[in-house]
């Protein structure tokens, strides 16, 4: 039987191995979309917003297979992922902000994937929600990890969200595309780290 040392001890392993998948789930779901997006249509990174894959915005919204199903089930699962993370993660740390910022990361991807860019207003909502809480997610995160980590945490909330709240700025310069992709992937680049972090905090 596990005891209770051993069962705190396995909490933040559990949390940070389901961080790591929903990032490299995220991850490879946006790549393996662009993949596979048909190249009768255009789609490009500068110009094309990332969940396009999953359908374009109305009126006229494009479809396409594969890649639909790809995207919007890889931020479903990932959304299901990081939610229970956070679980795991309040059973560790005791922090509510934490757990609330983290779980309003998971439900936002979750929504993304459930309601994909051509329904409105849900899908607007809870991409905002995902990115808002995403980098507010990884700024607070300094308050947890006790590494340099806590240095690129924080500077990768920044960037996102500095990014977010300033993309009509730079959209002339990279595209509504490319401006999007400067806000989330920081954040995933966080999830992983933080993951990464957490799993070898488990491991001591």
């Amino acid at each position: 039987m596990i005891n209770k040392l051993e069962s705190n001890k396995m909490n933040p392993a559990i949390a940070g191995l389901l961080f790591f998948l929903a990032g490299s789930i995220i991850f490879m779901g946006i790549i393996t979309g662009e993949i596979f997006y048909p190249e009768n249509y255009t789609y490009t990174t500068a110009d094309s917003m990332i969940s396009d894959l999953g359908a374009t915005e109305p009126p006229n919204s494009i479809i396409t297979q594969p890649s639909a199903t790809i995207f919007n089930f890889s931020m479903i699962i990932s959304g299901i992922l990081i939610i229970t993370g956070a679980y795991f993660l309040f059973r560790t740390y005791n922090d509510r902000i934490a757990t609330i910022l983290v779980g309003l990361l998971g439900l936002g991807a979750l929504g993304v994937g459930i309601f994909p860019g051509n329904i409105n207003p849900q899908h607007p909502l809870f991409a905002m929600t995902t990115f808002i809480s995403g980098g507010l997610s990884a700024i607070y995160s300094f308050r947890i990890i006790n590494s340099p980590l806590k240095y690129l945490a924080v500077l990768f909330g920044i960037i996102g969200l500095f990014f977010l709240f300033t993309a009509n700025m730079f959209i002339p310069v990279m595209g509504g595309g490319g401006v999007e992709r400067w806000v989330a992937y920081p954040i995933i680049l966080w999830v992983l780290g933080f993951g990464a972090y957490l799993m070898g905090i488990g491991s001591k």
